[in-house]
């Protein structure tokens, strides 16, 4: 394992042949992606057949949801030599895992990402920071998204190889984390990939209500929730889009802008339908923990940040994940990436792995 992440970058501004350049660039990668998330699947209990029906429901809610999206898939498909419902599996594990819980295969879940966003106001831009934790076994997944989807918009962002997208900023100012939720709406009649809305408004929102106008557009079979930032030249903002089945949510920043997000709802009204939290109650102990931490959260030094989040099991709050081998494959969450946003500078700051390995010369900025 390198320190750094592969990197993409493209050029061309039509969906189709800036997936299939990826596909091409990457095949052996995305080959592994798409092993390593079946491998999952069927850990949670799904067959293959169900994979294939589920991925390819996706891939057509996606196709009238976002049609340029699914053709950057099929793109992706093509060019890496793989079938559309493999490549539509990538973009859909969050709701095939979910398909798969509702259908009685799958048990417990993997915990997954603590996000930071302080607003110090005074003309200065937002400062951001959050874990992704996922699954020991895509270690080698994830990629640096750097592309132009016009001469004057253009993104930066972390996602896993075949798979549109994840966390990013994009050249408007506007920027966005990415937490999984789980809520008693999701369903097995699979929806718009929450990684694709991330995805969209990336590259469609300048501004917040923009984000959410497309959020509430997309009609969804999993929970997840986006905080999306932004900041005009003198002004930041944060919302959390609490985004489940039954609804959008939303969260602000406290009086003294902070913002804080876990793994659980926070909008009252979603909040009765929480489910992950009763499985993985840590979830409130990384939140408290942030909360805690707001100074150092607030921080203009980076590192500052990182430190805050420096907090694990043994401390009481397991902010920065390490796999245990006691735990089934499937429940094996570590620390991928650490990651900071600067929406005023257009520039994707990420670590590969957790805060308690970050340095200052270790972060890969694009």
């Amino acid at each position: 394992m390198t320190s750094t992440f592969p990197t993409f970058r493209s050029e061309r501004m039509v969906a189709v042949d800036r997936g299939r350049e990826l596909g091409a660039a990457w095949r052996t990668e995305i080959w592994g992606a798409f092993a390593a998330y079946l491998e999952l699947f069927q850990a949670h209990g799904a067959t293959a057949d169900q994979v294939r029906s589920w991925s390819m429901r996706a891939i057509d809610r996606l196709a009238d949801w976002a049609p340029d999206l699914a053709d950057e898939i099929a793109g992706v498909a093509g060019g890496a030599s793989l079938k559309l419902w493999q490549v539509g599996a990538i973009n859909a594990r969050t709701e095939i895992i979910a398909a798969a819980r509702i259908a009685g295969a799958a048990g417990e879940t993997e915990t997954e990402c603590s996000t930071a966003v302080t607003l110090p106001g005074n003309g200065s831009p937002p400062r951001t920071i959050q874990t992704w934790d996922w699954n020991e076994r895509m270690r080698e997944t994830p990629v640096v998204l750097a592309y132009d989807l016009t001469p004057d918009h253009s993104v930066r962002a972390l996602s896993e190889f075949g798979m549109v997208g994840k966390i990013g900023v994009n050249s408007a100012g506007l920027g966005v984390h990415f937490n999984i939720l789980r809520h008693a709406s999701d369903h097995e009649e699979i929806g718009v990939p929450v990684h694709a809305v991330a995805r969209r408004i990336l590259d469609g929102a300048t501004d917040i209500e923009q984000a959410e106008e497309i959020a509430r557009s997309a009609e969804l079979s999993a929970s997840t929730v986006l905080t999306v930032v932004t900041f005009d030249g003198t002004r930041g903002r944060v919302r959390g889009l609490e985004l489940a089945p039954a609804g959008v949510g939303t969260v602000d920043a406290d009086d003294d802008g902070v913002y804080v997000h876990t793994n659980h709802f926070l909008d009252p009204s979603l909040s009765d339908g929480e489910r992950l939290a009763p499985e993985r109650p840590n979830t409130y102990d990384r939140l408290k923990h942030l909360r805690s931490r707001a100074e150092e959260l607030g921080s203009a030094e980076l590192m500052d940040r990182v430190e805050a989040m420096r907090c694990h099991a043994d401390d009481g709050a397991p902010v920065c994940a390490h796999a245990s081998a006691d735990d089934p494959f499937e429940l094996r969450s570590e620390t991928l990436a650490t990651v900071s946003l600067d929406v005023a500078g257009f520039r994707l700051s990420v670590h590969r792995g957790g805060p308690c390995q970050v340095t200052a010369d270790t972060w890969q900025v694009v």
